[in-house]
């Protein structure tokens, strides 16, 4: 039976608490007014053209006034109306960028909340398919995974809570009049979708996806248990059939999950590949933290029934998916490059003009480096190795979710600051918290799986 320590509990909260003063204070911060922007942009074309451009101009503008009096004088309607247009565009510029200011708490804070959800969910995904498939060599590790799976619920319902808290400022076609002709902010290809696109269809399919998930897991999670006392296997029966039916209906709300939380950030763009590409990038994370916490609990002492081959097994699926991960991502890049479709390919600019770091370096991280340590198969069975990469692939993921989020909604007012890091302490907290928590409710070892025995004696 694991006990959920004291220190774990302190610091998990700590980390809650922590995480609610940076990213209170990062929101406090960021209710910037158009004179705070007028500055900020000031500043910085102060920054990219130097104190000469100023001079150069004065000097350049002297002259033109000695040679050119009279044709300036002959054109001052034109100018006139050249310069009401620049400043339509200049207020409009600092307009957008004041929204973008504005979005970026609530971007950080989504990002977070989905990237700790998606692991519940992917883990969530993991245990089904173990079920269904009457996988031998995991039983040992079901509950590290129903623990894990305990933050589904409430994890999902605090996304749902941010999207609908955070409605225009994550997603642009819950602004107003973007569905009614005639107004300012009127998009045709947005009233286009407004059949799937609107706020009660949004809520209502997030609700009956996380119903379904939350279902599945109480009553897997029920039968778990009662098969340790039961004399029969009804209840190993039950949750092999309930396990089958979990995964069509997961397969599809996955998918439709991924398009109104994720996609829909973006409504312009889409793509057919962009439910599995989500889905790899939760499977691999909730797989990787299932590895994580197993080693984790045996340095504790705990789980002596779990030895180097569930280890290398885990290992293997994550270098596995890993690579599935990046054949997704590559599919879905090289179709959308080479066709080369505006609507499309925009998609990708703008994260190659404006996130290079975060774009690249998520590529380095959820390919390249699990790719180069995973491979070999004695690292496989080292703990500090496995513990190493898992964490590279944790923080390649929240960078993948930060490149699906960030574009749509800050643009290139990027960073990786108070927001995000505050965030991420506040979720990774409660995350510690409620799962460790849940581990402790049972004991580690389901005794009544019938594979028990063969998951005991495993050997790869």
């Amino acid at each position: 039976m694991y006990t959920f320590s004291n220190r774990l509990k302190i610091a998990s909260i700590v980390l809650m608490v922590i995480g609610a003063v940076l990213w209170g204070t990062a929101y406090t911060s960021s209710h910037v007014t158009t004179q705070d922007v007028e500055r900020i942009l000031a500043e910085e074309a102060a920054g990219h053209h130097g104190g000469g451009h100023g001079e150069a101009s004065d000097s350049h503008a002297t002259e033109s006034h000695g040679d050119d009096h009279a044709e300036a004088t002959t054109h001052n309607v034109d100018s006139d109306h050249a310069t009401d247009a620049h400043g339509d565009e200049h207020a409009e510029h600092v307009e957008h960028v004041l929204h973008q200011i504005h979005n970026r708490p609530y971007a950080a804070l989504y990002v977070a909340a989905f990237f700790f959800f998606m692991i519940s969910l992917g883990v969530l995904a993991f245990y089904g398919i173990q079920w269904a498939a009457q996988a031998g060599w995991s039983p040992v590790l079901f509950r590290v995974m129903e623990a894990i799976t305990y933050y589904v619920l409430p994890g999902g319902l605090i996304v749902i809570a941010i999207a609908v808290w955070g409605d225009s400022h994550l997603f642009v076609w819950l602004k107003e009049g973007t569905t009614e002709p005639g107004h300012e902010n009127y998009d045709a290809l947005v009233a286009g979708k407004a059949g799937w696109l609107n706020k009660t269809g949004f809520i209502i399919r997030a609700l009956i996806f996380l119903g379904g998930w939350s279902l599945y897991r109480y009553f897997a999670r029920k039968f778990s248990l009662a098969q340790d006392s039961a004399n029969d296997n009804r209840n190993f029966k039950k949750s092999f059939r309930i396990a089958a039916a979990f995964l069509v209906f997961y397969i599809y709300t996955e998918s439709m999950m991924s398009w109104d939380w994720i996609m829909s950030i973006d409504p312009h763009w889409f793509s057919t590949l962009f439910g599995w590409y989500v889905f790899a990038s939760m499977f691999v994370s909730g797989i990787t933290v299932i590895a994580l916490m197993t080693i984790y609990l045996k340095s504790k002492g705990y789980l002596e029934f779990v030895n180097d081959s569930h280890l290398h097994d885990l290992a293997k699926f994550m270098f596995a998916i890993s690579i599935f991960w990046t054949y997704l991502w590559f599919s879905q890049f090289m179709l959308i490059w080479y066709a080369d479709i505006p609507e499309e390919v925009t998609y990708f600019i703008s994260r190659f003009n404006d996130y290079k770091l975060p774009f690249f370096g998520m590529l380095a991280m959820n390919f390249i480096f699990p790719l180069l340590v995973l491979m070999n198969s004695d690292y496989k069975r080292v703990n500090w190795f496995v513990v190493m990469a898992g964490i590279v692939i944790l923080i390649g993921h929240y960078l993948d979710v930060f490149n699906m989020v960030m574009p749509g909604t800050v643009g290139d007012r990027w960073f990786i600051g108070m927001p995000e890091i505050g965030a991420v302490l506040l979720f990774a907290g409660l995350f510690l918290f409620l799962v460790f928590r849940a581990l402790s409710k049972e004991a580690l070892l389901p005794k009544g799986n019938p594979f028990i025995k063969e998951s005991e004696h495993f050997h790869y």
